[in-house]
């Protein structure tokens, strides 16, 4: 947490008892560590308030997740309804080691948007694919640009080249020994 005009505002968890720089606007709180910007939150002009944003302590309660459904950060956080769905089958497969493989899952946030997330989880969900790994599999997928052709439309002198097709014969010598 950093203390600004008497209230609080969350960081990431790696950036604890680090010099950090604040640049506060009437709008909003914007936190910045060496020139990078790691946080922003809106700004409270109340007293003795606290922001929070649960996506800063993941990697903490990744590491001790049994604080997980305790944690102050996380408690008004309003996830869809999948992310519920994806830990009760979670909670299911894997018992104890549930709660941490849901963090996984829940640490994507750190790169990708909310709705992003809730589409590949929805997607994993249909497909019975509940691991972390598989879900970022899918958001990588989800986020990849089509592949286009190449089209020699407009290229009437391209559609000239002749390309003699590779003798691969000549490849077996170094396999028989050569």
């Amino acid at each position: 947490m950093v203390r600004f005009d008497t209230n609080s505002y969350s960081v990431p968890t790696k950036y604890a008892h680090r010099q950090i720089t604040i640049v506060a606007t009437i709008a909003e709180v914007r936190l910045v560590f060496e020139e990078t910007l790691i946080a922003r939150h809106q700004r409270d002009w109340g007293r003795e308030q606290t922001r929070f944003n649960p996506i800063h302590y993941l990697s903490l309660l990744e590491r001790k997740p049994g604080g997980f459904d305790h944690a102050r950060p996380l408690e008004d956080w309003d996830l869809p309804v999948c992310l519920g769905i994806l830990r009760r089958r979670l909670e299911a497969e894997l018992q104890s080691a549930s709660t941490r493989e849901f963090i996984k899952v829940l640490r994507l946030l750190e790169r990708h948007p909310i709705p992003t997330l809730k589409r590949a989880v929805e997607h994993a969900l249909a497909i019975d694919a509940t691991r972390a790994s598989a879900i970022r599999l899918i958001l990588e997928y989800q986020q990849e640009s089509p592949l286009t052709l190449f089209s020699l439309e407009g290229r009437p002198h391209l559609k000239l080249v002749q390309v003699a097709q590779t003798d691969v014969s000549a490849y077996q010598s170094l396999l028989i020994g050569g």
